[in-house]
């Protein structure tokens, strides 16, 4: 049924049940000994492969994928074709992968060449020309194309390229370039350090074979298409090359220009394969969306019904996309709609978040044009300590964060009750924290409450330096340990009450007093 000149037993092609089209390839007896002893795919019917001429029959589906194109320059480079040679999958798996991806056409559009000459910068200029030398092809990938397309100057270069990681180490190596933090190189990513000046990612074109909804084990790749193929949405799914030429293959360009967010192919699938994606979808929604709350009913019908896979990723992740969410456009209308679709105990908020505070601060904040930490907006949502607590554990916050969190808890609507900078002084001269992260605090509980008069006093204020030390108490025979901590607290209150006036000398005449008080305390206990 298949033909081909090359007599070799370990070429395998799937069953002929997925091979309907014929596709005639003509090729010299060279060209063809090249491609046939190089590559096969395994699969549950095997059989060897002999024969008159190079007739390869193959599927409609599988055909944009195998297309037996000779743009090689060497035997090893030839054709559209998996690179890495050390895979722990069969070739079955990664055809079934491929066979899942949704399938592109390519659409080619060429962005102004005044904006391409602000990015072709000399160390851009080094990278690419150092690819071509060794016969690799690079292009830019993701969200400088977005930006470039937008008119806008990307502050990032992120590269794909045909090169593996192997290949790209050796390269650089060769050329003493310096490569460093190595972590990515699992996934394809080397970062290259060119010139000692600017640092570029370099990524391998991949597919991810085994995806668990968190990670992806994948296998390199030199067709664009499928690397496309395996993004998260159209917009990021787009190359550009260093002449200027975007290649998109899934209505990226499109999508951008209308403002919509797609995912590429089948929503469920992307999510599935990185439950994360719900998150981001909502960041580049707030992001590009020209419209609130204007989402595809298909699109949200997906995301409810996988909100549960957020479980499985960290909290730190989670927490990650979800201040870009909330520092983005639209914060209010997108944390309401993902909270109807389901998302509160998934990300450490109590089952019945408190929605209607959260307008409230998120209106205030938007009317009075105020800026907050995007653990303000989120603590509208808490009632309690406890909420807060239970946020923490399952979003991993920083220390800052956290106690901001029960900070904002503790002490909102304290303007409310009085309107006076004096609570939050004592509060100040109190903290045990940094004073810098308290003096933050105060200021996210006066945004908070919309005391914006306070707030300029309270940031006009300077706390002055306490007066008295430990040694002054030490020289009047105070005694050490809780007892002089007592007396340290309240000669901190004399001090306040008398709006910070109070000298060492007035204060320290309070000394016997405040010790005579300590005392008929202890004597009632």
């Amino acid at each position: 049924m298949i033909n081909s000149s090359c007599k070799i037993s370990n070429l395998r092609l799937v069953s002929s049940v997925a091979f309907r089209e014929v596709c005639n390839v003509t090729r010299s007896a060279k060209q063809s000994r090249q491609f046939c002893n190089f590559h096969y795919i395994s699969c549950s019917k095997t059989r060897a492969i002999q024969g008159p001429s190079c007739r390869k029959e193959i599927s409609l589906e599988w055909k944009r994928h195998f297309v037996l194109i000779n743009n090689a320059k060497t035997p090893d480079t030839f054709g559209t074709r998996l690179v890495s040679l050390k895979s722990q999958y069969s070739s079955l798996a990664v055809l079934k992968r491929i066979e899942s991806l949704p399938k592109g056409t390519l659409k080619t559009m060429k962005i102004d060449n005044e904006l391409m000459m602000k990015i072709l910068t000399p160390e851009v200029k080094q990278l690419a020309s150092l690819f071509e030398k060794n016969g690799y092809e690079l292009r830019l990938a993701g969200g400088p194309v977005r930006d470039l397309l937008v008119g806008k100057i990307p502050v990032d270069l992120d590269f794909a390229t045909t090169a593996t990681p192997e290949q790209m180490k050796t390269m650089f190596e060769a050329e003493g370039i310096r490569m460093i933090n190595t972590k990515g190189e699992q996934h394809g990513t080397i970062t290259a350090r060119i010139n000692d000046k600017e640092n570029f990612e370099v990524t391998t074109l991949r597919i991810d074979v085994v995806t668990d909804g968190r990670h992806a084990e994948v296998e390199f790749t030199t067709n664009w298409e499928l690397d496309a193929a395996r993004r998260d949405l159209t917009v990021n799914s787009m190359f550009l090359d260093l002449n200027g030429e975007v290649q998109d293959y899934f209505n990226g360009a499109e999508d951008l220009r209308l403002r919509k967010v797609r995912f590429v192919g089948d929503a469920e699938q992307r999510i599935q394969e990185d439950y994360l994606r719900i998150l981001r979808y909502f960041r580049f929604y707030g992001r590009l969306s020209v419209d609130s709350d204007k989402h595809e009913q298909q699109t949200l019908d997906a995301i409810r019904r996988n909100m549960q896979g957020l479980q499985r990723i960290s909290g730190e992740r989670i927490w990650m996309e979800l201040k870009k969410v909330l520092t983005g456009n639209f914060s209010k209308e997108l944390m309401l709609r993902m909270l109807d679709l389901g998302i509160a105990p998934y990300i450490g908020l109590p089952e019945k978040p408190d929605t209607d505070e959260y307008k409230i601060i998120c209106e205030r904040m938007e009317d009075l044009k105020l800026s907050v930490n995007p653990i303000t907006l989120l603590t509208a949502l808490l009632k309690t300590e406890k909420d807060a607590l239970a946020l923490n554990a399952r979003l991993k916050l920083s220390a800052y964060e956290r106690d901001l969190c029960l900070f904002l808890i503790l002490h909102r609507k304290t303007t409310v009750m009085e309107n006076s900078i004096r609570p939050f002084q004592r509060l100040l001269i109190f903290s045990k924290s940094k004073a810098t992260d308290t003096r933050q605090w105060v200021e996210e509980v006066m945004k908070y409450d919309g005391a914006t008069g306070l707030l300029e006093e309270f940031k006009n204020w300077q706390s002055p330096k306490f007066p008295v030390s430990g040694n002054v108490l030490i020289e009047n025979k105070v005694p050490g340990g809780r007892a002089m901590s007592r007396v340290m607290n309240e000669l901190k209150d004399i001090w306040i009450e008398s709006n910070f006036t109070a000298t060492t000398d007035e204060l320290v005449s309070s000394l016997p007093q405040i010790l005579e008080k300590i005392s008929a305390n202890k004597s009632n206990k």
